[in-house]
């Protein structure tokens, strides 16, 4: 028997690796109608996490925790619809699809603690895209005036564009009225330049552009953005989420290009 090892298990064996949280076979399987959402990372073995030597006996495993996981039911989209749409109309700024799962009720809290992020699983974020589809269809249908579109990195219900007309007439002015020839031009230039530096933006107009660059920050469409790497470091400019929602904008590729933009001969 002498001739014979000693037989001892290693950390990340038998037993899954440090910090492994549940076990496949262990992990329960979701349906189609729910969703396995993971809120608890599991503690390190031993003191510092490590796997022992052959030389020593394997410590005894202490503090270790398992993660929590916690089944989370979608509901069928005729009752997730009404919800999203409810939370569109309450707000007029873009809503996240997290933000909107959330308020669904599709979420497990990140902790223990109260302020920790909630972890919304991916088939959460599908049921909410999928709402979001089946209600413009109903719009559609129904001849509605509005479509929840995609915008400033969220969703909002929008008019369409025909009927900018009578809402303008409505309002007696559109929104971006209020802007200047000046200040639409260096807005213009910033939103497809940036980032970009004051003095790079006065030598494109060829005027002087600190009264204007300081009325488009206060009307939060232009915001400071960081600093540039070279002499004197200085301000770089940037457009704002609040300047995609002036112009019914997702995402800055959605800017005209200047082929669009070139008038036909």
């Amino acid at each position: 028997m002498d001739d014979v090892p000693e037989m001892m298990p290693k950390v990340g064996e038998a037993d899954g690796e440090p910090g492994a949280a549940v076990d496949s076979a262990a992990r329960p399987a979701s349906d189609a109608h729910g969703a396995s959402v993971q809120i608890e990372p599991s503690a390190d073995v031993g003191a510092s996490g490590e796997a022992q030597g052959e030389s020593q006996p394997a410590p005894a495993r202490r503090g270790r925790r398992r993660a929590v996981i916690v089944e989370i039911p979608i509901p069928p989209v005729e009752e997730l619809s009404p919800v999203v749409e409810a939370v569109l109309l309450s707000t007029p700024r873009p809503v996240a699809t997290p933000a909107l799962a959330n308020a669904a009720g599709l979420s497990a809290r990140g902790g223990d603690d109260e302020n920790a992020e909630p972890i919304v699983p991916s088939s959460a974020i599908e049921a909410v895209e999928g709402a979001i589809v089946a209600l413009n269809e109903a719009y559609e249908a129904t001849g509605r005036s509005f479509r929840i579109e995609a915008l400033a990195g969220g969703w909002r219900v929008m008019t369409l564009p025909k009927f900018a007309g009578a809402i303008a007439a409505f309002h007696k002015a559109r929104e971006a009225a209020g802007l200047s020839r000046a200040a639409l031009e260096t807005l213009a230039i910033i939103a497809y330049k940036q980032p970009i530096t004051r003095a790079e933006l006065e030598s494109i107009r060829g005027v002087a552009c600190g009264e204007v660059l300081r009325s488009l920050i206060d009307k939060r469409l232009v915001t400071i953005t960081g600093r540039a790497e070279e002499l004197g470091r200085p301000l770089l400019y940037g457009t704002t989420r609040q300047f995609l929602d002036a112009f019914g904008l997702a995402t800055l590729k959605d800017l005209p290009t200047l082929a669009e933009l070139k008038l036909p001969n």
